[in-house]
């Protein structure tokens, strides 16, 4: 049960049991439930004079905070792709692989716009980031959003599976006998920014 969910069910209860929406409220915060959730537990249901809670229409999850999470995926995503594919373009150029070869042209224009992609969407991400942090800040109910928690375990699995695929790509070229200086730093690399996804998106989940 989703602590939404188990914090309205308790409301509800008390409410039967007679108990006054002031006595709950003491109680859900000595609790730790944050004023906001508290307030809005108690929002959910109404005496109506019937001497039993009647259910309130609830709103479901705010269509600018789902905008604010998803753009923030979508930076955060655009961001680690062209920042590992920059370093893949700059690790060709510091060690190079005498077997293989590449193109000048292609790589300076690969670098380019790798470059361009993070000069637009890394403020962009940041401000993303810190404006999400600002609001769970003055509301810690916010931490347990649905919507934060679906968008950080997205993220977690994502992850998850470039690490699983760096590392059967690194036992495949070492079976192979392909595993060169260059291939070796590329999969750092990968697994590098893989983990710290990881360690940005863990942090979505931990509360939901």
């Amino acid at each position: 049960m989703k602590p939404a969910e188990a914090l309205s069910q308790f409301v509800q209860q008390g409410l039967q049991a007679g108990h006054t929406p002031e006595r709950l409220r003491a109680a859900l915060e000595s609790a730790g439930w944050t004023s906001q959730e508290v307030d809005t537990a108690l929002g959910g249901w109404d005496d109506a004079g019937l001497g039993m809670p009647v259910p309130r229409p609830r709103t479901s999850v705010s269509a600018r905070e789902a905008m604010v999470y998803g753009l923030l995926f979508v930076a955060l995503i655009s961001v680690t792709w062209n920042l590992v594919s920059l370093g893949f373009r700059l690790i060709e150029i510091w060690v190079p692989d005498p077997a293989t070869g590449y193109y000048d042209t292609w790589v300076g224009s690969s670098m380019r716009w790798s470059m361009a992609t993070l000069i637009v969407l890394s403020p962009l991400f940041l401000w993303l980031h810190l404006h999400a942090e600002r609001a769970t800040a003055a509301n810690r109910g916010l931490r347990r959003s649905p919507v934060r928690g679906r968008i950080g375990a997205l993220g977690l699995l994502l992850a998850a599976l470039v690490l699983l695929g760096d590392a059967v790509a690194v036992v495949y070229a070492g079976l192979s006998g392909d595993l060169t200086a260059q291939f070796l730093a590329k999969a750092g690399l990968v697994a590098l920014v893989a983990m710290m996804v990881v360690g940005y998106f863990r942090r979505f989940t931990e509360d939901t």
